[in-house]
């Protein structure tokens, strides 16, 4: 399913992650990993994130876990819903921090990217986004790509 060398990328991220270095990714690798993102979550968030591997998080089960995904085991509208449930508060999303996110982790997005992309969205006078209203935006409506 992966390549040698998505699998050596998987792994170098697996070690970034697990923080004790016990071969499991647990609770507290979990929220050293969201606190260096900036996002402060709760042990009800974590506990959450954690039920949904069938038993604990070592290397192997976290690629079970990636095949998974990638394999179309996942909607795809949902796959854009829970990318967006990192950010959302109470049904909003700080915009200051989604265009941080975009800018900085994963396949990042250059300045006009972002900035086309939030032209495109509708952002409250308190810089927060719709949760609902963005994930709709992306998935039910927009335009197909060539």
């Amino acid at each position: 399913m992966f390549t040698e060398f998505q699998v050596a990328e998987f792994k170098e991220g697996f070690s970034l992650m697990d923080k004790d270095k016990d071969g499991i990714l647990g609770k507290e690798d979990l929220r050293a990993v969201w606190d260096q993102c900036g996002k402060l979550v709760t042990d009800k968030e974590l506990d959450e994130m954690l039920e949904e591997a069938p038993g604990p998080v070592n290397f192997t089960q976290l690629l079970t876990l990636f095949a998974a995904r990638m394999s179309g085991g996942s909607d795809p509208d949902d796959v854009i819903r829970n990318a967006f449930k990192a950010f959302d508060k109470e049904g909003l999303i700080n915009s200051e921090e989604l265009k941080h996110a975009l800018l900085t982790w994963g396949d990042k997005f250059n300045k006009k990217e972002v900035n086309d992309a939030f032209d495109a969205m509708d952002i409250d006078n308190k810089g927060m986004i719709d949760t609902e209203a963005l994930i709709q935006m992306l998935i039910g409506g927009g335009e197909e790509e060539a």
